[in-house]
């Protein structure tokens, strides 16, 4: 007689509230009685049951240890696992991306709605997990990027403008007159890319003069935006449409589209392998998907409200939720 198991775990990773399914073999499901499921110590609410998956939503206040044993009540043999993202950072308001710096610190911002200048508008987070607060005089920061010399750039959706920050947080307008500023990307020469989410990705070299590089439609959220290693742009911009793109620029300004199999797609990046992943924010399908260039997208995170990620050079990954920061090896 064979006995049930669990034989896989999607996606693998997830954060709080995210949607896992775990795919089982031979398990005899009685509809009246649904078996129970446990993540760590915590049980999980069942959201979708058949005797072949059961659908789970991870508990809050389960990551604690990262990688997190997942068992179904009565069913014997090798436990299954799904890793759960530390949450790194919380109390934010993150519109897009955070960033890692050199050292390896992360930044973090906490925008605020149009025009409320906060107490703290950019924290920095030690790889340590100690958060300190790092500028104050940005109004509504959205994006930020890092220039190859180490310097932090932030655009600001209220001003149309991106600043320039100091190791001490103290920031200075580098490029203004940009609409509604989002999206920051460098390439490897240091010119600066920049999201005006009306529909303008524009050039910026790197003495602050400014040209417009291509037109897109405009978006109702921001515009998010990633280099690849050959040069080309990546560019994802909510709209009120079913489904969205994820636009691809060569060098020359050619307008391309990589995927139209995204709802709300917001962050946008690359991994150490320069594998594309983006953030899907659509409810019921919400996480980070992973975008290789031969076939379909895979979702690799499962977690509602996502909106940002960054990857740092040793493979460290953070997501960000509208407020918190999570992190996974």
């Amino acid at each position: 007689m064979r006995h049930p198991r669990i034989t896989a775990v999607s996606p693998p990773r997830a954060v709080e509230g995210g949607r896992i399914a775990l795919h089982i073999e031979d398990l005899a499901l009685d509809p009246s009685r649904l078996p129970e499921v446990r993540l760590g110590g915590q049980k999980a609410r069942i959201v979708f049951a058949s005797a072949e998956r059961i659908e789970v939503l991870v508990p809050a206040g389960v990551a604690e240890t990262g990688r997190l044993p997942v068992r179904i009540n009565g069913v014997p043999g090798d436990d299954a696992f799904v890793e759960v993202g530390l949450s790194f950072a919380d109390e934010l308001h993150q519109i897009d991306n955070p960033v890692f710096d050199r050292e390896g610190n992360l930044y973090v911002t906490y925008s605020g709605s149009r025009g409320e200048q906060v107490p703290v508008s950019i924290f920095r987070v030690h790889p340590n997990g100690v958060r300190e607060p790092f500028s104050t005089q940005i109004v509504n920061p959205t994006s930020m990027a890092v220039d190859r010399n180490g310097r932090l750039y932030v655009s600001s959706r209220f001003e149309g403008a991106v600043y320039r920050l100091d190791e001490r947080g103290l920031a200075e307008p580098f490029v203004t007159d940009l609409g509604i500023a989002c999206g920051l990307v460098f390439a490897p020469d240091n010119t600066l890319f920049v999201g005006d989410r009306s529909g303008t990705v524009f050039k910026v070299n790197p003495d602050g003069r400014t040209t417009a590089f291509v037109s897109l439609p405009s978006s109702v959220a921001a515009f998010h935006l990633a280099l690849a290693g050959d040069g080309t742009l990546f560019v994802t911009g909510p709209t009120l449409s079913s489904y969205d793109p994820i636009y691809q620029i060569d060098p020359l300004g050619r307008v391309t589209i990589r995927s139209q199999a995204f709802g709300r797609p917001q962050g946008i990046g690359f991994d150490r392998t320069g594998t594309l992943h983006v953030v899907e924010a659509l409810a019921g399908s919400s996480g980070v998907y992973r975008v290789p260039s031969s076939c379909e997208p895979e979702l690799v995170v499962s977690g509602p409200a996502l909106v940002g990620l960054a990857f740092r050079p040793d493979g460290t990954m953070v997501v960000c939720s509208g407020d918190t920061a999570y992190r996974f090896q």
